[in-house]
């Protein structure tokens, strides 16, 4: 476990030099159109400011497009508590909690550290779930604040909305640019085109990548936390059996849920931000001796 944690922050360092290259080859192509190789470090520094923008301000975005609304003990008691003692058992600070009124069975932790962190669960997930299927569920959250996978969904996702940000605005630049540059070749067009369509994309499915890998550590982490794989395996499975997509769905935050909170559809499997739900149970009882 503490090997993939490990692994999971050098792969991090790969990943952020992965997006910077993408962004870099958008600028490039711009610096060769307009003939200033000035721009490819112009688009370099824009996007870093847009994405240290989205990283400070996404949490509150999540937060608004979830429906999420702050509760304290007295709320709900159950929830509260079971996160507070996960909090101590793990020495962590105390998170923000949330719930989402949605009958959809669902959670999600965010925020750029554990000091800043929340965590949420729907309406729904809390009337499914017995305790100790709930402790799971929620262990495998903090387990996501304990990995600091919410700091690099934060960055993936603000890198993810600069790529597209900069490809909408370069293709608006090659095509409706006023310049009249003669000296580009047709060629050049037809790279440009290809680069600039397909860099979202890449960036999109890096995400995935992302987000697949640190579900498996985070039901790792949780279970280790609980010592109780089984919780969070029956919970899964019952999420086979009834889970739902969410009311307020938006593919910009659907890599932060505990299941995939979106309509299946054509591919939804190849792009999906989860990994299937019966691997991540083989994988929990498979390892169950060992956490």
């Amino acid at each position: 476990m503490y090997g993939s944690i490990a692994a999971n922050k050098r792969n991090t360092v790969l990943i952020m030099v992965v997006f910077v290259a993408i962004i870099a080859a958008i600028g490039y192509v711009v610096s060769l159109y307009f003939g200033n190789t000035s721009i490819a470090l112009w688009v370099i520094a824009g996007a870093a400011i847009y994405a240290f923008i989205q990283y400070y301000a996404a949490t509150k975005l999540t937060i608004a497009m979830t429906g999420a609304k702050e509760i304290e003990k007295r709320d709900n008691p159950r929830l509260y508590r079971m996160v507070e003692n996960l909090a101590i058992t793990t020495g962590m600070p105390m998170p923000k909690v949330y719930i989402i009124d949605d009958p959809a069975p669902n959670a999600f932790a965010t925020g750029r550290d554990p000091k800043h962190a929340i965590v949420a669960a729907t309406t729904g997930i809390l009337e499914l779930m017995d305790d100790s299927e709930l402790e799971g569920v929620m262990a495998h959250e903090l387990g996501h604040v304990q990995n600091y996978d919410i700091r690099v969904s934060m960055m993936a996702f603000g890198l993810v909305s600069a790529i597209g940000l900069i490809s909408d605005l370069v293709l608006h630049a090659l095509f409706f640019s006023n310049s009249d540059n003669r000296n580009v070749p047709v060629y050049f067009y037809a790279i440009a085109i290809v680069i600039v369509i397909l860099a979202p994309i890449m960036a999109a499915i890096i995400q995935m990548a992302i987000s697949r890998q640190r579900e498996y550590l985070a039901d790792g982490t949780g279970a280790m936390t609980t010592r109780n794989p089984e919780g969070l395996a029956s919970a899964l499975e019952k999420l086979q059996q009834h889970g739902q997509p969410m009311k307020a769905q938006s593919s910009s935050t659907a890599h932060l849920f505990f299941s995939n909170p979106l309509k299946k559809g054509f591919l939804s499997g190849l792009f999906s931000t989860h990994p299937p739900l019966e691997e991540r149970i083989a994988r929990l009882r498979k390892n169950a001796d060992k956490f």
